[in-house]
């Protein structure tokens, strides 16, 4: 009984995991506007600046920014969410070299998340291909020229007083000039057809959450700033080495950090031999590996960078 109850609470809380959804906002830094495409299906038919989608409920996506002035190109991006049920805000603009790129700036759950603005189009997540419609107007038009043929009367009178004779008669629906009178309605209809180009289908790239880093990926999508300094409050918080490395590797064996976030961790550490070890740990869970040697800044003592060197060589 007690098995059965277990496996219970775990599917219950694995089915009301899968069933959360989040929300996603992308900003032009510069207000410049776009449409937004995710998974190759063209979210927004108008071009905005600020885009909120809502209802998202798959953990990737892949994204294309298509700015309105075709003149900017485009931006090729995944969307990456660490955790279901949050709020995660990114900004368009422009990095050092004057390419338009897609930067992470904040996240929140859901439950804390601000309401929107006046500025911004909430759009639910559609999976609808993109709309061919058209639209029928009718006119009508009508005409009228004088008489009427189809509705002649003659009215004749004989005079028979003795005063002479005659004969009176009066003929209405025809004029002078026996020309009739008619309506005629015309209707007229017109058909627009209203196009929306199917979007390029999304481009293969690789996430770059460093910037003017190209090199090797040492694990998927890096821990968010939010969460980071959530973690490093959460092992600052503890008096003995040994429960901060214990804290560490827990959180490494489900997360990816940054060659900048391990150096930050290894400050947290005071003793020598703790620093390397955690080094040694993080090593293979380090999205930007090619800039590991940076981690190198937190050592005191040269033997320590020459064996986490060592190390590293018998790691490739």
């Amino acid at each position: 009984m007690k098995t059965r109850l277990l496996t219970l609470v775990f599917l219950t809380a694995s089915f009301i995991s899968n069933a959360q959804t989040s929300n996603a906002i992308f900003f032009a830094e510069n207000g410049e506007r776009f449409n937004l495409v995710l998974n190759g299906i063209l979210q927004n038919e108008k071009a905005e600046t600020n885009v909120k989608l809502t209802g998202l409920n798959a953990p990737s996506y892949k994204t294309r920014i298509l700015f309105a002035d075709k003149a900017l190109g485009m931006v090729d991006y995944t969307l990456n969410f660490v955790e279901m049920g949050a709020e995660v805000t990114y900004t368009i603009k422009k990095n050092s070299k004057g390419a338009y790129v897609v930067r992470y700036v904040s996240e929140v759950p859901l439950t804390q998340a601000p309401p929107s603005t006046p500025n911004q189009t909430v759009i639910v997540y559609s999976t609808a291909p993109a709309a061919v419609g058209t639209t029928t107007t009718t006119h009508q038009t009508t005409t009228t020229t004088s008489g009427n043929p189809d509705n002649v009367n003659i009215n004749m009178g004989v005079n028979v007083d003795g005063s002479g004779g005659g004969v009176n008669m009066n003929i209405s629906g025809m004029d002078g000039n026996m020309e009739s009178s008619s309506t005629t309605t015309t209707t007229t209809t017109h058909s627009t057809t209203t196009t929306y180009q199917d979007p390029p289908p999304p481009v293969k790239t690789t996430v770059v959450y460093v910037d003017g880093y190209n090199g090797k990926i040492g694990c998927p999508v890096p821990m968010s700033r939010g969460d980071f300094e959530s973690f490093k409050g959460s092992l600052s918080s503890k008096s003995f080495e040994d429960s901060k490395m214990t804290m560490a590797k827990q959180v490494l064996n489900n997360n990816c950090l940054t060659s900048a976030q391990v150096r930050e961790v290894m400050g947290l550490f005071t003793f020598e031999q703790n620093k390397l070890d955690f080094a040694k740990y993080a090593y293979g869970r380090t999205y930007d590996i090619g800039n590991f040697y940076k981690v190198n800044d937190a050592f005191t003592f040269e033997s320590s960078i020459d064996e986490l060197n060592n190390y590293i060589n018998t790691q490739r």
